[in-house]
């Protein structure tokens, strides 16, 4: 079993479990939440007091270092079985929601992920986006550390990603059966996200910062995370111009192509009148232009919500 030839620095961790006891058939990305170095990342899997390592780890600057050699099995995910199935890779972000990574960065884990592919004979990625699927690579064989631990792991930037990552991957190990991303999803919005919490009152702070700059913002609940969100646009490059606005006054963020909830379906008055209630269409303005975005009727909808409130 080989290493990447892409590696320029290696310290090996003696956090390892070796041999692995499972072929390579998935791979597990996760944020290192830091803008660290190679060499950082290898002095913190280096005590046998951490007990984490990772196989793989790329630096803010892009370069590729390797803590423990794919024959064996890292500890990484907080899971035994997906460590010894998984390549697991770390990737240098920002210490802060959505924990985003550097260009150079991305660059190397697509190199990297193509040459682990190639090497291990997996043909192709494969997400879902679905838990369910562990273990199954026929299906899904990129799995994420949130799924096993009480974790964000690899962060929003990273998770909302995972698609457009296999994607380019599967471009360049020559896959015939991944259908290329739309340029936007049927019936979604483009919009621009400043930030996920798992804790309301972040969410009610961030949201606070981003009102008083002038922003016409809402929050969405998604899963167990409350969503900052400002715009919903049917053309992308709405949504380039809002996210530089953003980024002038400060606030970091990244567009999101995610469907709105109504996407692709039919619902009835009622039932949008109590995801209103809920905070799935934002407030006001904002929720007036989603809803008819999505094709309703937001006078009939807004007359409901006020018959429930």
């Amino acid at each position: 079993m080989s290493n990447s030839p892409l590696v320029s620095y290696t310290k090996i961790s003696p956090n390892k479990s070796s041999p692995r006891n499972h072929k390579i058939d998935t791979v597990t990305i996760h944020c290192v939440v830091g803008q660290c170095s190679v060499e950082t990342l290898g002095n913190v899997f280096a005590p046998t007091s951490r007990q984490a390592s990772s196989n793989y780890g790329i630096g803010y600057d892009g370069r590729i270092g390797m803590y423990v050699e794919e024959k064996d099995r890292s500890w990484c995910s907080s899971n035994a079985a997906n460590d010894n199935r998984a390549i697991t890779i770390e990737v240098a972000s920002d210490t802060k929601e959505p924990y985003a990574v550097t260009e150079k960065a991305y660059a190397a884990l697509i190199d990297l992920l193509v040459d682990i592919c190639k090497r291990n004979g997996i043909k192709e990625l494969k997400w879902k986006a679905d838990k369910s699927l562990i273990g199954q690579p026929d299906k899904q064989n990129m799995t994420v550390h949130r799924w096993f631990a009480n974790k964000s792991c690899p962060g929003t930037y990273l998770y909302e990603r995972h698609a457009q990552i296999a994607s380019e991957v599967n471009k360049h190990l020559g896959s015939t059966n991944i259908k290329p991303e739309p340029e936007k999803p049927s019936g979604g919005l483009y919009r621009v996200q400043t930030g996920a919490f798992k804790a309301k009152a972040n969410a009610d702070a961030m949201l606070a910062k981003v009102k008083a700059k002038g922003f016409d913002t809402y929050m969405v609940k998604v899963g167990d995370l409350y969503k900052i969100q400002v715009g919903a646009f049917k053309v992308k490059a709405n949504a380039e111009t809002m996210l530089k606005k953003l980024q002038a006054a400060g606030f970091s963020g990244f567009i999101t192509i995610e469907q709105d909830s109504a996407a692709g379906a039919s619902k009835s008055v009622d039932e949008l009148a109590r995801e209103v209630l809920q905070g799935k269409w934002g407030n006001g303005a904002e929720r007036k232009k989603r809803l008819e975005a999505a094709g309703y009727d937001y006078a009939a909808v807004q007359k409901k919500v006020n018959q429930l409130a």
